[in-house]
């Protein structure tokens, strides 16, 4: 099948024959998309991209990105502009506070009880991140290609099937989406293929960290290493996700 723009990405993920293309995937669109916030093309510097970063702001995950990568002015700017926003939704937030009653009954329960209006905005904001928001948009989009791919290129599905399956977190994202974007003869056919696939690479990674516990042993201090030298990370990502050994994404000096 010849490929089009939008699944280029996801082919060169699954080409990359990595635990889980989609924690290939995953990583490749946050870092465009930190690129996108701070890099070269000073998207901060524009007043609609400050606009919408100013109204959702960036989760604590994100914003530690952003100071790992290195781009000080940038971020202040971004900082600005987002503390401007803040302070005027806070006073309007204060404004409009009227504390609410909690009954005797409610505070012997040790129940919270009412509705607070403050707590309610302060934890909306720790919740609300550009950032989040463009990944997890793009993600339901390549979870779209993926099922587009299954069905309609051979070679992807022989990729798949010979390929390390992916990390349990992606591979239950990849199960739900099945229940609404394949008819009930093609959940048969994809979890076919996925049960045998997950199983086996389950076992793979079980092996190799067995392996290096085993190299541990003083009796096998010259054996070869097989696949195990790296069993850790991967073992980790495999069970959660993401690339433990990773180090700061950093701006391009």
């Amino acid at each position: 099948m010849k490929e089009q723009l939008y699944t280029i990405p996801l082919n060169d993920a699954v080409n990359a024959n990595d635990e889980c293309p989609f924690c290939f995937i995953e990583r490749s669109i946050e870092q465009d998309q930190i690129d996108f916030v701070l890099g070269s093309g000073a998207s901060y510097m524009e007043a609609d991209i400050r606009d919408m970063t100013d109204k959702a702001g960036f989760c604590r995950n994100h914003f530690q990105k952003m100071f790992d990568y290195g781009n000080t002015l940038g971020n202040a700017w971004i900082l600005k502009t987002h503390y401007k926003q803040m302070i005027r939704e806070m006073k309007n937030e204060f404004k409009a506070f009227k504390p609410g009653k909690v009954s005797f009954k409610e505070r012997l329960m040790g129940s919270e009880g009412g509705e607070n209006s403050i707590v309610n905005w302060t934890r909306q904001k720790k919740e609300s991140c550009y950032i989040c928001k463009n990944n997890q948009e793009t993600y339901a989009r390549y979870l779209d290609t993926f099922f587009y791919l299954l069905r309609q290129d051979p070679e992807f599905v022989s990729k798949i099937k010979n390929g390390k399956g992916f990390c349990i977190t992606h591979f239950g994202d990849l199960c739900q989406a099945a229940a609404s974007k394949l008819s009930e003869k093609e959940q048969k056919e994809f979890y076919d293929m996925m049960f045998p696939l997950m199983e086996s690479n389950m076992e793979r990674l079980f092996e190799d960290v067995s392996w290096m516990v085993e190299k541990f042993d003083y009796v096998n201090k010259d054996a070869d290493w097989k696949n195990s030298r790296d069993a850790i990370q991967r073992g980790m990502q495999k069970l959660k996700g993401g690339y433990p050994a990773d180090g700061p994404y950093k701006k391009d000096l």
